[in-house]
Formats: C-alpha cells, sequence, structure tokens
C-alpha cells in the first residue's frame, strides 16, 4: 500500500438546481467566500491558479490546479493538481427532486515531505482533516446557493 496515496468521494445535497450549482463551482476564485478551508486562489490565467487550502490540522497545503474538463452538459468539471499534492478532483452532478446531488471525486498523491514523513501515523487524521473541509464546503455552498 502506498500510504501517500489517497482517494476521496464525497456527495453533496444542494438545494438549488445543476446549473446554479455548476455556476458556483466553476467560479474557483469564489471558493474562499463560502468554503473557509479553502484560504485563497490565486488565478494563473483563465484555466488555472494557485489554490492554498487548510482545515483543523495546522499545515496549509498549496496546489497549482488546471483546468481539464468543464462541460455544463454533462454538469463534470474536472481539474488537475500539482504542488502539495498531486493529482486530479472532478465534481459530477446529477438533478434531484429537491436540487442537485454533487459527486466530488478525487485521487491525489502528496507531495508536501512533511506529511510524507508522516503517512502512516497520520493517515486517520489526514482522512478526517479531509472530511471535516468537506463537510463545510457543503455547508458554506448550501448556504450560499440559498441567499443567492
Amino acid at each position: 500500500m502506498d500510504w501517500c496515496h489517497y482517494r476521496f468521494r464525497s456527495v453533496w445535497e444542494l438545494p438549488d438546481a445543476p446549473t446554479g450549482v455548476f455556476a458556483a463551482l466553476e467560479q474557483a476564485e469564489d471558493y474562499p467566500l463560502w468554503w473557509p478551508q479553502v484560504r485563497e486562489v490565486t488565478p494563473l490565467d483563465d484555466r488555472s491558479g494557485i489554490v492554498r487550502f487548510r482545515s483543523f490540522l495546522p499545515y496549509d497545503l498549496v496546489v497549482t490546479a488546471r483546468e481539464r474538463r468543464n462541460d455544463p452538459v454533462a454538469g463534470v468539471l474536472e481539474i488537475g493538481m500539482s504542488g502539495d499534492l498531486d493529482g486530479w478532483a472532478r465534481w459530477t452532478l446529477t438533478a434531484t427532486p429537491v436540487g442537485t446531488r454533487a459527486r466530488y471525486d478525487q485521487e491525489v498523491e502528496v507531495r508536501k515531505a512533511l506529511l510524507r514523513r508522516l503517512a502512516v501515523p497520520g493517515r486517520p487524521l489526514f482522512r478526517l482533516n479531509h472530511a471535516l473541509m468537506m463537510r463545510a464546503g457543503q455547508r458554506g455552498l448550501a448556504a450560499r446557493l440559498r441567499a443567492v
């Protein structure tokens, strides 16, 4: 087992149509306004940027995110990541009777030296850190969608 390799999946139920959710998720530079753990997004151009994350554990992760797929008809947004995390993340949106189901899939290799050294003992905490970040993101986006 590669202790520095992670696969994550989160499913968010959101109170808006897929078009509204897609529009919000597509605006990565606005994530810090509603997702507390996304501390900073610095656009590099219209398809990439630098993102700084920090959840409850006392470390930042910095990645360069590059758009790989932006398909509003299919409801898919996907990025490639390099930096402290190397891999990809994808949102897949589907309509539900009361809004949208947003599935988040991520597969990454941790590159940050400290986290690699702590890979075995820290793994449960790193997974919890990610889960808490995703829960806060769901709450933040749901609140943002209700306010619009």
